[in-house]
C-alpha cells in the first residue's frame, strides 16, 4: 500500500482545523516527537530529525494560520461594528414642524 505524503498533509492539516479534534492533534503531535518510537529513529543522525521537523513545522504553520484567521475574524468584526456605528451618526433624519400657536 502506498501512503501519498500530501494525502496525510491534507488529513493532519482538516484534522487540526477541526475544533473537535485540534487539541488531540496538538497533545498527538507532542508525543510522537518526545516519544522514543518515531517513522525514522533519532538515533540515525540527521535522517532520525528530518520526521520530527517536519512534524513541528506543519503543527506551527498550521496553528499559527489559525490564530491568524482569528486575528482577522476579531478585527473584521470591529471594523463592521464601528462602521455600523458611523452609518448611523451620519444619517440625516426629517422631521415635520408644527407650530403651536
Amino acid at each position: 500500500m502506498k501512503i501519498n505524503p500530501g494525502s496525510i498533509y491534507n488529513w493532519y492539516r482538516n484534522s487540526i482545523r477541526n475544533p473537535k479534534y485540534r487539541w488531540w492533534m496538538i497533545l498527538g503531535s507532542l508525543a510522537y516527537l518526545l516519544s522514543p518510537i518515531d517513522i525514522s529513529p533519532d538515533i540515525i543522525p540527521i535522517v532520525g530529525q528530518i520526521d520530527d521537523f517536519l512534524v513541528v513545522s506543519i503543527m506551527i504553520s498550521e496553528i499559527s494560520q489559525l490564530l491568524l484567521d482569528k486575528m482577522k475574524n476579531k478585527n473584521l468584526s470591529k471594523d463592521s461594528f464601528k462602521q455600523d456605528d458611523s452609518k448611523e451618526e451620519g444619517k440625516t433624519v426629517e422631521v415635520e414642524a408644527v407650530s403651536l400657536d
